[in-house]
Formats: C-alpha cells, sequence, structure tokens
C-alpha cells in the first residue's frame, strides 16, 4: 500500500508541478486557445489563473517534499485536501460549461488525490 500511495503521490505531483508552472508563466490567451479541453480559463481572469497555477505548485511541493525531508509530514494529506477541493472545484466549472467529456479527467485526478488523502491520514499514515 505505501508503495501504490508513493507511485500515486508521485504522479500528481508532476502533473501538478507542470501544469501549475504552464498556469504561471503562460498567458491567459495562450492558455484558453490551447486546445478544447482548456476553455475554462474563460472564466477567469488572468490572475485567477495564476492563483490557480501558483496553489497546483505549491501542492505539488506539498505532496512530497515534507514526506522527504520528514519535517511536518501532516502537510502530505493535507496537500491531497487541497487537491480534491481544487478539482471539486474544476468539476464544477466543467459543469456548469456542459464539459462533461472533460470533466471525466478532472474526477480521476479528484480520485487519485482522494486516495493520497485517505491513505496518508490513515493506514499509511507518516506519524504513526
Amino acid at each position: 500500500m505505501n508503495l501504490a500511495l508513493w507511485i500515486v503521490t508521485g504522479l500528481l505531483a508532476a502533473a501538478y508541478l507542470l501544469g501549475g508552472a504552464f498556469k504561471v508563466i503562460t498567458p491567459k490567451e495562450k492558455i484558453a486557445a490551447s486546445g478544447p479541453s482548456a476553455r475554462w480559463a474563460e472564466d477567469f481572469s488572468a490572475g485567477g489563473i495564476k492563483t490557480i497555477g501558483a496553489l497546483e505548485v505549491l501542492a505539488a511541493v506539498g505532496l512530497v517534499l515534507p514526506a522527504v525531508l520528514g519535517n511536518a509530514p501532516v502537510l502530505v494529506p493535507l496537500a491531497a485536501l487541497g487537491l480534491v477541493l481544487m478539482m471539486t472545484g474544476a468539476a464544477i466549472t466543467r459543469i456548469r460549461r456542459h464539459e462533461t467529456t472533460f470533466m471525466v479527467v478532472d474526477l480521476v485526478y479528484l480520485a487519485l488525490a482522494a486516495f493520497v488523502m485517505w491513505g496518508r491520514f490513515g493506514p499509511e499514515s507518516f506519524t504513526a
């Protein structure tokens, strides 16, 4: 179970680090024009998109660094909780925009973050 949690955590951290950095450094117009799955950006200000990106980068760091350094490992499930909340918001945005096809990916990310949160708060807690 611990190995599965680490694998999922690593994949989530990589995805959110790259996706968040992209949102932070790329202008809103380029994000919205990057494809049909990114049209959600039309609903947010440039600052809002940068904030979402910064939160994704912080969550990616929070998923890995506290556990690796052994410093405040309770931050790992809290970072996963933050991602669960963020992906819930993403799914709600998709529902409002009638983009149910793209919402499936958001729900997969939500489920993976929920798995890490459950595992690190519960059976494979770093504080146990």
